[in-house]
């Protein structure tokens, strides 16, 4: 019989329409050995074993092997919230008491050896301050667990923290908490699999703590239905893996021979980097290889897995395989993407043969070239990627944006996204902003409020509030001299927070605030109209060391409060809030779909009327 394994690609230019390749491939390129016999099965005739990959695979590690349960990991776990406002709930079924107990005690609550002696867990569960909730989050996959070096003579251990990703947090439905906000989880163990205590938990493999951002766009105190999302909240960054997750490569031909040259193969292209604590490739048998991603790659395991698949099995002689792909790809234009990935693994010495496709007259090798060359950082690149985003369509335009983000520090590049910021295609001037973070520009002007959040202020022709709601807490504003428009009579979070203009200064506002129902009485500031001064007012706490006035708000409740303005007409901006995907990618992940990256954004409500220096900023 024959066996055959194909290659499917379900796009002939990944990084336009986002669709990944998926890859099901085998074979032996001609520079490889023949597998050494095995004993033969009365089942497969293994003589007549015929293997079949595209002529431009031939000779990688993708014809050789496949990644094998590279997928996302769901992991889950109970959690203890503290700081709240009397929302908790002491009512918590006896089981799940007793498991709280044991892993409140486990962590030192309640140990005077610990520094935890003045905390009783007893206490803290019937506390109308405390909630128990559910945690769960998607650990990516290949991640880095927490690593600690080898002690040394006077030194203290020094401890690297694993992958971060971002947990979602739930009240557990069984208890009468009312509301997260303003909570903080302490650290609690995160485990694949089902739901459970006791002895049947699964072992740990991720951590997660920090405080809780609820939807801003609920209304603290509120009697309405929305205030049951007040239940629900994310910790950006939150989760933490603790143990790694090593990846399996598994060849189509078993053989110790084959295991061995792909082994080797994969450690002189990926040495093993400080902290790593074990070779990138270690074979387990003539079947499959353990694969360790290199801390250089952490939180970027998808672009190892790619340049690991398209690495050439003999490293010598790049010149000769650069020209080999690219007459592959003029003969094939639909191998655009395969090329584009074995170029970027034969590294710089690739570049003369992909710089003759910079200015091609056919868009995919081009693209594959610029794509290529702006990974490899080729500064003669810049010139047509720069043209791109001047003289073409608003999907190529995005690839530029993104190419340029990535590449070194260069004076031009800035200059030339930084007139992109004007676009009024929304998405185009976000990407671009996006870029121009990553690449530290100074054309975005950044202040921190205190520890919880960060402010970007973007001089564009563009107005609008741009909140994050993963990863780093971010509000982006965008535009020139913005501020809250006045007059301006407005109440809210049932008369908690109320302000108007100042009678005696017109550019100054009256802000009323009482951080608590049972508050007899709040307190009036005065601050300025100017909306980056407003939200770090919203924001800061006053201290000694920092003494100017603020009412002290998270990033969620400063986020509501934004919102609270804008749907009552007194923000004359766009208000676009990047849509939170935990929940939706844990669901997808359980069902076997996939979740597009695009961020989606709120509208203003049909009722509404028209309409990196950590002191205090200098606005």
């Amino acid at each position: 019989m024959i066996i055959r394994s194909c290659y499917h690609s379900f796009s002939t230019l990944w990084w336009l329409s986002g669709i990944i390749v998926s890859l099901a491939l085998s074979g032996c390129g001609p520079d490889i050995e023949p597998a050494a016999p095995r004993p033969e099965s009365a089942d497969i005739d293994r003589s007549m074993l015929e293997l079949d990959v595209p002529p431009i695979l031939r000779g990688t590690i993708a014809s050789e092997a496949v990644m094998v349960g590279y997928e996302p990991v769901v992991v889950r776990g109970y959690g203890l919230v503290v700081g709240l406002n009397g929302t908790g709930s002491r009512d918590i079924p006896p089981s799940l008491r007793a498991h709280m107990l044991l892993e409140m005690s486990r962590r030192g609550i309640g140990s005077e050896r610990t520094g935890w002696g003045h905390l009783k867990p007893e206490a803290l569960l019937d506390s109308l301050d405390t909630a128990i909730v559910v945690v769960e989050g998607l650990i990516p996959p290949g991640s880095l667990g927490r690593w600690y070096s080898p002690r040394q003579w006077g030194e203290s251990k020094q401890v690297v923290p694993g992958t971060p990703f971002d947990v979602r947090v739930y009240a557990d439905p069984r208890t009468g908490t009312t509301s997260l906000e303003g909570g903080q989880l302490y650290t609690c163990e995160l485990r694949p699999g089902p739901l459970t205590t006791g002895s049947r938990q699964a072992a740990a493999l991720a951590e997660a703590s920090g405080p809780i951002f609820v939807n801003p766009f609920s209304e603290p105190g509120s009697v309405q239905a929305e205030v049951i999302t007040a239940t629900i909240g994310r910790i950006l960054h939150g989760g933490e893996v603790i143990e790694n997750m090593p990846l399996k490569l598994q060849l189509f031909n078993p053989s110790h021979t084959r295991a061995a040259v792909l082994q080797n193969t994969i450690n002189t292209k990926f040495p093993e980097e400080p902290m790593q604590g074990s070779k990138t490739a270690h074979g387990e048998s003539d079947a499959t290889i353990e694969i360790s991603v290199p801390p250089s790659f952490k939180g970027n395991t998808d672009e190892f897995v790619k340049l690991l698949h398209y690495t050439t099995l003999r490293l010598a002689g790049a010149e000769a395989n650069a020209n080999f792909i690219r007459r592959s790809l003029l003969a094939n234009p639909a191998d655009a993407e395969t090329a584009y990935w074995r170029w970027r693994a034969l590294g710089n010495r690739a570049l003369p043969i992909i710089r003759e496709l910079y200015d091609h007259s056919e868009e995919l090798p081009r693209l594959a070239a610029l794509q290529a060359g702006a990974k490899l950082d080729d500064a003669l690149v810049i010139p047509h990627l720069i043209d791109l985003t001047e003289n073409t369509n608003s999907r190529n335009k995005l690839v530029a944006v993104n190419l340029l983000a990535e590449m070194g520090p260069n004076l031009v590049i800035d200059q030339a996204l930084q007139k992109l910021l004007d676009e009024p295609d929304v998405e185009t001037c976000l990407a671009t902003y996006e870029a121009l973070v990553k690449r530290g520009s100074h054309a975005i002007r950044r202040f921190h409020v205190d520890e919880h959040y960060i402010v970007d202020i973007v001089e564009c022709d563009q107005s609008m509030v741009y909140i994050t709601q993963q990863n780093q807490p971010r509000i982006a504003l965008f535009g020139r001299a913005l501020n809250i428009d006045r007059p301006i009579t407005m109440q809210t979070w049932s008369n908690r927070l109320m302000i108007r203009e100042n009678s005696e200064d017109f550019d100054k506002l009256d802000v009323y605030y009482r951080p608590h129902e049972e508050d007899p009485q709040g307190m009036i500031y005065t601050v300025s109209s100017s909306l980056p001064e407003f939200i770090y007012f919203l924001g800061h706490r006053s201290s000694i060391e920092q003494p100017d006035p603020g009412i002290g708000l998270s990033y969620g409740q400063t986020v509501g409060a934004l919102h609270q303005i804008w749907s009552q007409g007194y923000l004359p901006v766009d208000f676009k809030a990047e849509q939170d995907r935990i929940l939706a990618a844990i669901v997808a992940q359980e069902a076997g779909a996939r979740i597009e990256d695009r961020p989606e954004f709120s509208e203003r409500p049909v009722a509404t009327p028209p309409a990196e220096d950590t002191s205090r900023p200098d606005f």
